[in-house]
């Protein structure tokens, strides 16, 4: 049988390490149970791959250099929160839990606001009173969350809602970031060759051209003269670039040009499409976590407001959560404002009819999750032709200028 590694909790909340052998992870953690231990982290030996509990989601290189710093991350309130799931459900009290999670946090920083929760719980305060006071790590989002199950009675079941919620949403941020590596490495390399070339290769040319006159041929010269311009005010080119872009991020932060920048992304020829699926996507399953776990649906569409990343998509809902309000069905009010897709709107309508929107919103989600993928590999199957032949124009560009250049040299009289 395979070798598991795991990682455990004793009933009276001291962390135990150590191995057995098991036919599956399940297994193993069944055996653990048996031996009076309160699994947290169970993996095959050896190997850094999903845990059943909570190692769902490892590091990836990413998230391993984000360790570095203190910041803590969404991978580190996931994997807190499938934690603290797995202890609640075990039968361990808030504050044993939070004692035992203090010493598998990885982070020092983590560790302090797990400690001075703990200590706020201690003191009589709720669970999500004590998340409240550390904004920079639970949302207002995850928070209301906690605070929906405390009063219903549910903490166990809100907290599990929130880590698959937290872990379907890191996926779908890790597989765009992964589909975008290559385009964005083989714009580096290929600026790169080219900066080299102009400012490198070019000029040695230059020197053999320079007694001929007009004879050069006109793409060579503009070909040179580039080449000129690039070698002597490359530090004003490098800081008025820098500068442009400087202003523009400053310009965006503000309410007037961040929605100017929202609005330009969604009317982008294929890539404002994808931009439209990850919003509703994030939308459905936002709603759909906050509504199962019992949060009312007006509250629920304040908060979702502040997780869309959209503003002129958050700005429509407020105008929906105001018609909810006024006795408009939420399908209704989406279908108006016409940045929903209608199969969206068709589904939730559905949701609303047979009294199941919690779980029409989340299959919304995953159905919407699925096309991002599709859309983000039609996107990138895109893109990297287009550079590839964008940086082969300017690279056949430099090159043919160079060949004319050297054939009209037999044309000179001597």
């Amino acid at each position: 049988m395979p070798l598991y590694a795991y990682k455990a909790a004793e009933p009276t909340g001291k962390v135990v390490r150590g191995s057995l052998e098991a036919a599956d992870e399940r297994g193993a953690a069944g055996r653990l149970q048996d031996m009076g231990y309160i699994p947290i982290q169970i993996r095959p030996a050896g190997k850094s791959g999903p845990s059943l509990t909570s190692d769902l989601f490892r590091y990836d290189l990413s998230k391993s250099l984000s360790a570095i710093f203190s910041r803590i991350s969404e991978a580190d309130v996931m994997r807190f929160t499938q934690d603290l799931a797995a202890l609640l459900s075990a039968g361990l009290p808030v504050d044993r839990a939070l004692s035992v999670l203090i010493d598998t946090a990885e982070k020092p920083g983590f560790k302090n606001v797990i400690r001075e929760m703990l200590r706020s719980v201690q003191g009589g305060s709720y669970l999500s009173d004590a998340m409240a006071k550390h904004p920079k790590a639970f949302s207002e989002f995850y928070v209301n969350m906690v605070r929906a199950g405390e009063a219903g009675g549910v903490l166990e079941a809100v907290l599990e809602r929130l880590g698959i919620f937290l872990e379907n949403s890191q996926e779908l941020k890790d597989y765009i970031r992964s589909a975008l590596i290559y385009p964005i490495f083989l714009l580096f390399v290929g600026g790169i060759s080219i900066i080299i070339l102009m400012t490198f290769v070019i000029p040695k040319f230059s020197m053999i051209f320079e007694d001929m006159g007009g004879a050069i041929p006109l793409s060579t010269k503009i070909l040179l003269a580039m080449s000129g311009l690039l070698r002597t005010y490359w530090p004003i080119i490098l800081i008025g670039t820098a500068g442009i872009f400087l202003m523009l991020a400053k310009a965006i932060k503000t309410p007037a040009g961040r929605r100017w920048f929202d609005r330009v992304k969604l009317d982008l020829p294929v890539a404002g499409e994808t931009i439209r699926r990850i919003e509703v996507a994030r939308f459905a399953r936002t709603l759909g976590t906050l509504t199962k776990s019992g949060v009312p649906i007006l509250q629920a569409l304040s908060l979702v407001q502040e997780i869309i990343g959209n503003r002129i998509i958050s700005g429509a809902l407020a105008g929906v959560q105001k018609r909810v309000k006024e006795g408009d069905r939420l399908s209704v009010s989406l279908g108006e404002i016409g940045l929903f897709p209608e199969l969206a709107v068709q589904m939730i309508t559905v949701g609303e009819e047979s009294g199941r929107l919690d779980q029409m919103l989340l299959r919304v989600a995953d159905t919407y999750e699925k096309s991002v993928r599709t859309s983000v590999k039609r996107l990138i199957s895109l893109i990297e032709p287009a550079m590839i032949l964008f940086m082969g124009l300017v690279v056949g560009f430099i090159v043919i200028s160079m060949l004319m250049a050297i054939f009209s040299i037999n044309e000179i009289p001597f």
